[in-house]
């Protein structure tokens, strides 16, 4: 075989004209899935992980709690739970008004994507806001700096830094994991990519598929990359 003929084999111009518009769409879906998910986690995540190292014994504890479900658990069963066992009491949402929201399968999934990563995002959080030396928190009492601008000029500037590492790890794996969404109807990348077997039958479109999703992770790699370096570019 050659390889203009491997070429033509691996490739399926007439199935790529059918299906690679809805595999782009999906993978549209797919972005804003994790964007949003990510975003609305890091920003809850950093609230658990305020509660994790505080002083309140109430809110350490069922800080920890909450990370220790949601990280011990599969996403997948925290989607379903969200999705049919939450869903299923309709009568109820409808009396509170929030049966707009339950029964839609996309504010499902955002909120089981969202709850799940902001607890493994409060244990980088946590990591990276005790790694800051208790010197720091010293030096900004001793010029007697308030406790939000120690938090937000001397503290939390330096736990990104040590935090981009991981946080691009959870990114990326978010990403992998949103595959899953579809198995709620949602049609992301995999769920245009299991439409388009259904009816083709041809496996090509997997290929396609897993080919995307390395592309999404090497531009999300190449990205923190660069601000990890531009972050660090003073440190020795």
């Amino acid at each position: 075989m050659t390889l203009e003929n491997f070429a033509q084999w691996l490739i399926d111009v007439d199935l790529l004209q059918r299906y690679g518009p809805r595999m782009l769409e999906g993978l549209l879906v797919t972005g804003k899935l994790v964007a949003i998910s990510f975003t609305l986690g890091a920003l809850l995540g950093l609230l658990i992980a305020l509660a994790r190292v505080s002083n309140n014994l109430l809110l350490q504890r069922s800080s920890a709690l909450y990370v220790y479900c949601f990280r011990g658990s599969p996403l997948l069963a925290q989607l379903f739970l969200l999705y049919y066992g939450l869903g299923s009491f309709k009568g109820f949402w409808q009396d509170v008004g929030l049966w707009w929201f339950f029964r839609d399968a996309w504010f499902c999934t955002l909120l089981a994507f969202t709850l799940n990563t902001a607890a493994y995002q409060a244990e980088i959080f946590r990591g990276s806001l005790l790694s800051v030396s208790q010197g720091q928190h010293e030096a900004a009492k001793a010029l007697s700096l308030k406790r939000s601008t120690t938090f937000f000029k001397v503290i939390l500037p330096q736990s990104l830094l040590v935090a981009i590492g991981p946080l691009g790890n959870e990114l990326i794996l978010m990403v992998k994991a949103s595959a899953i969404a579809s198995l709620v109807t949602i049609y992301d990348l995999m769920g245009v990519t299991k439409l388009a077997f259904s009816r083709s039958l041809d496996f090509q479109v997997y290929l396609w598929a897993a080919v995307l999703y390395l592309l999404i992770v090497e531009i999300i790699r190449r990205v923190l990359k660069r601000v990890e370096a531009r972050l660090g570019r003073h440190l020795p």
